[in-house]
């Protein structure tokens, strides 16, 4: 599998800082969930691209409405996750694989989500390809990420959210407001990107923090 990101792998040690350090962010979680709600039916087929230790993904099936897919580059994250739908009790498909190069069959979902990942996609126009190919059609693509142009103040205030330990809320704050941003977009760029992925029509919602993308096969 070619290296499908930027920077530093989320293996190991690292990995499990973060699952750490963001598990207990549930109201976040819940928040995707009902992003989820108000586009897909009961009964769709999900993906979760780069769902990490898998706290979306795990959400979303123990609604009991969807069947539900992660795909992450990352074999630690791919552990962790599994391990979690196992203790939860519930059914999800957790794979290892690279965005740019999904291991799904043509038009196999009716509506996938990335959030805070794509910023660290190494391919991102190849990425947006293969959400389209993989999207049925009149399918649905959600991604929420950061903003390129952040303001300090809604960093600041993200991370006040999260309840973080005084040396992890240091370095989220320090990572949110450099380096991630720097691989992160504006919405100028996101609109180029898109434009050559051969989606129906798509559009791009800006907050304080992020982007929010829908896409439309």
């Amino acid at each position: 599998m070619t290296k499908g990101y930027k920077g530093i792998g989320m293996e190991g040690v690292i990995a499990r800082w973060y699952d750490t350090n963001n598990g207990k962010e549930t109201a976040r979680h819940e928040e995707g969930v009902a992003l989820v709600r108000r586009h897909a039916a009961p009964g769709s087929e999900i993906l979760e691209i780069a769902p990490g230790p898998g706290y979306l993904s795990i959400a979303l099936a123990r609604t009991g409405d969807y069947t539900v897919t992660g795909l992450d580059v990352s074999r630690t994250f791919v552990e962790i996750a599994r391990t979690k739908a196992a203790e939860a009790g519930v059914q999800v498909d957790f794979r290892l694989g690279n965005a740019s190069e999904m291991p799904f069959d043509d038009a196999a979902f009716d509506l996938l989500i990335c959030c805070a990942a794509f910023k660290n996609f190494a391919d991102p126009a190849g990425a947006l390809r293969e959400m389209r190919r993989v999207l049925r059609p009149g399918g649905r693509g959600l991604v929420v990420d950061l903003r390129k142009d952040v303001s300090k103040q809604a960093v600041d205030e993200d991370v006040a959210r999260m309840g973080l330990g005084p040396m992890s809320k240091v370095f989220t704050r320090f990572a949110l407001r450099s380096f991630l941003p720097r691989r992160a977009y504006t919405k100028a760029q996101f609109e180029a990107l898109v434009a050559g992925a051969g989606f129906s029509s798509y559009d791009i919602r800006q907050s304080p923090l992020s982007l929010e993308v829908e896409l439309r096969n």
